[in-house]
């Protein structure tokens, strides 16, 4: 078979041909025929080493993605659970991390928006406690790949306002939103004063911008902050009289927070919220390419084997 592989952290993959074993007989997997791969951003971190899930080399990029499984049944599959990387025309998968694909779903689609919606629909799946019907969520960094997404499936999950943050204003002028705030520089700069009331926070960009807006909340009601990446910082320096002074909850969102086992339960009712949400541009690529495309900026290729 033909697959990517990492040999140094921080490299792009080479495309070679190796062997793969079909599973065995008692084995609890199934081969499944690759037809869609998505790079997402954690793909790339973790192909640059720097990813906190990133293990050992020669290192196979990917950690989920389309095919067709041994029936020849369009699926959507995850390696989450099993470690292994997905970027290879065929794939050994444990049946339990497999999910028929919806009739009507766009492979393309699919395989570009499945993951970078994994993390906001488990951040209010799965990290947050009995949020209240029409609640009103801020997604941090709403331009993202993520947080685009985010803004749809809140709205699929019963969100009655959905508040954008992030820098670019032009991007988010074109967004579905309620209300929209410019992230400024510094952050301090930015103002959260028209807010209002505020059930949920997801948070993208986390480091100065996500403690200014804690620091500024005047919520009335208690607030769940949940924080999914870093586009800013890592850090973030956060006052002690904000937690004394405000009904907050503070929680992450990661492979760590939740298992393989609790995404591999979301999934079917994943796959049909993504049915629903607007499709995106995205740019079909032959595996074989992969060195050339590797570094092109973009959160939409799509790889073929």
């Amino acid at each position: 078979m033909h697959t990517a592989q990492v040999k140094a952290w921080g490299q792009p993959p080479q495309y070679l041909e190796i062997n793969d074993p079909a599973p065995t007989p008692e084995s609890s997997e199934i081969q499944i025929r690759v037809s869609a791969l998505g790079l997402h951003r954690v793909v790339r971190s973790r192909a640059a080493g720097t990813h906190y899930s990133s293990k050992n080399l020669p290192h196979t990029p990917g950690i989920d993605g389309i095919g067709y499984d041994p029936d020849g049944r369009a699926v959507y599959f995850s390696t989450l659970g099993s470690g292994r990387g997905t970027y290879s025309s065929t794939v050994n998968v444990p049946a339990t991390s497999v999910t028929l694909l919806p009739a009507g779903v766009d492979q393309l689609q699919a395989a570009a928006l499945i993951n970078p919606g994994i993390s906001s629909w488990m951040a209010m799946r799965n990290r947050t406690t009995k949020l209240p019907a029409n609640f009103s969520v801020v997604v941090m960094g709403a331009t993202s790949a993520s947080g685009t997404i985010a803004i749809e499936l809140a709205r699929a999950l019963g969100a009655g306002k959905v508040v954008g943050v992030a820098r670019n204003e032009e991007k988010l002028a074109a967004l579905d939103l309620d209300a929209s705030i410019l992230l400024r520089s510094p952050a301090t700069e930015t103002d959260f004063s028209g807010l209002g009331d505020v059930d949920l926070v997801l948070d993208y960009v986390y480091g100065p911008p996500a403690a200014h807006l804690l620091q500024s909340l005047k919520s009335s009601r208690p607030v769940q902050y949940v924080h999914i990446g870093a586009l800013d910082s890592t850090e973030m320096n956060l006052p002690a009289a904000i937690l004394r002074s405000k009904d907050l909850t503070i929680r992450g969102s990661g492979l760590g927070s939740w298992t393989p086992q609790q995404v591999e339960a979301e999934i079917p009712e994943l796959l049909q919220a993504i049915k629903g949400i607007k499709k995106r541009e995205v740019k079909e690529v032959p595996l074989s390419q992969i060195e050339k495309v590797w570094n092109e900026k973009g959160d939409r290729i799509v790889f073929v084997p």
